[in-house]
């Protein structure tokens, strides 16, 4: 199936990206919840159709991400950032539906701003709800602090503390988002602490937003448990509830098409790819972890074990080890697995290595290739 297309290349599988897709909206339709697409695990807007075909809309992690989601998707646009720019408000105001805060502060320097849009929009009923981000002060992650925002120091959300004895009145909903990979227990764990602390500011807004790191479309994964709070909270405090998952719309739906060009031997046998962990995959160094591997098994396992590394200078660019039945031959294309999420929106042009181009596996077995990046996107981006 790979053997035509140029490397390296990210493919998007429609197929796998659909039954996601039917997953998530079952959760809609059962609930009655809007579940938004967030863009920072997933960027790639020639899906947006499909994706909007199925879900509520986009999120946004600033205003780039909400300006694409507005143009590209053209549903429901939420965007929250720590901090805005001036500059930037006067036009989120424009393309968003609601905007959410990180600090009272930052609420105050821009009211003024969303209020008078919302009443220059007076006569067409276009207007923008203003929400708060909250840190519960409750982690149910272990090992990876970086993603964590309640870590201790965090600095997104605002702790119980820091919060006001009333909501000014212009504040319409809150924000909590503190997961990561995570299963719908955890959600309701960290609910439940927030409820106790926040309760009688649930009684007074119109919308809770529970953020991202619902891994929903994972086998396993407890949708009934999901279903359950969701419809508790709706009966409870008769609010609309948003979900972002990210990794959840194109879990398992992609992959990363790479071709051997070398083989070094040192103590081991050393693949040299066209693909890289540090700019095509930085997850990998970043968290780190091991991406899975059609073919490839645990080092040792089968009688080939070799390190997959990369074209870079980077000694340390290294994607991992794994063991194969067959012996590796320069040539030969491997395919990395669930690269669809958190690899085209966070890779780079380190060593002026080629962007891998972005392909879609459409349902009846085509391949098409979307976009592909060359020299000048290298240089465009340097001065």
């Amino acid at each position: 199936m790979w053997e035509t297309i140029k490397t390296p290349a990210y493919v998007v599988d429609e197929k796998k990206l659909r039954e996601n897709l039917e997953c998530l909206h079952r959760v809609e339709e059962e609930t009655g919840c809007h579940i938004l697409l967030a863009q920072k695990a997933f960027s790639m807007f020639r899906v947006y159709p499909l994706i909007g075909s199925y879900l509520s809309g986009t999120t946004a992690s600033g205003l780039y991400e909400a300006r694409l989601g507005y143009e590209e998707m053209k549903k429901e646009n939420h965007v929250f950032a720590p901090a805005y720019k001036t500059e930037d408000m006067k036009e989120l105001v424009t393309i968003c539906d609601h905007i959410i805060f990180n600090s009272f502060a930052q609420f105050e320097k821009h009211k003024e701003i969303i209020s008078a849009y919302n009443n220059s929009q007076r006569e067409n009923g276009n207007r923008v709800s203003i929400g708060m981000r909250v840190n519960p002060e409750f982690s149910t992650q272990e090992g990876h602090a970086i993603y964590d925002p309640c870590a201790p120091g965090s600095r997104l959300g605002v702790v119980r503390a820091k919060f006001p004895e009333t909501l000014p009145e212009e504040i319409e909903g809150l924000h909590v988002h503190t997961l990561c990979e995570q299963d719908s227990d955890d959600l309701e764990a960290t609910f439940n602490a927030f409820e106790k602390s926040f309760e009688p500011y649930l009684k007074k807004i119109k919308w809770l937003n529970l953020g991202g790191g619902h891994h929903i479309t994972r086998p396993g994964y407890d949708i009934e448990r999901l279903i359950r709070l969701i419809k508790r909270i709706k009966d409870t405090y008769h609010l609309e509830v948003y979900l972002e998952p990210g990794e959840a719309i194109a879990l398992n739906a992609g992959y990363l098409i790479t071709e051997v060009q070398d083989i070094v031997d040192n103590d081991l046998s050393i693949l040299i790819l066209d693909a890289s962990a540090a700019c095509h995959m930085p997850d990998v160094l970043e968290m780190p972890y091991r991406p899975p591997l059609q073919g490839g098994y645990e080092a040792g396992k089968k009688p080939y074990t070799y390190r997959l590394s990369s074209m870079t200078c980077l000694a340390g660019d290294v994607i991992g080890d794994y063991s194969f039945d067959h012996e590796i031959h320069v040539g030969d294309r491997l395919v990395f697995e669930d690269m669809a999420i958190y690899s085209m929106v966070k890779n780079n042009t380190f060593n002026g290595m080629p962007l891998p181009g972005i392909a879609v596996l459409r349902e009846d077995g085509d391949v098409e290739m979307i976009k592909e990046f060359g020299y000048e996107d290298f240089k465009g981006r340097l001065s």
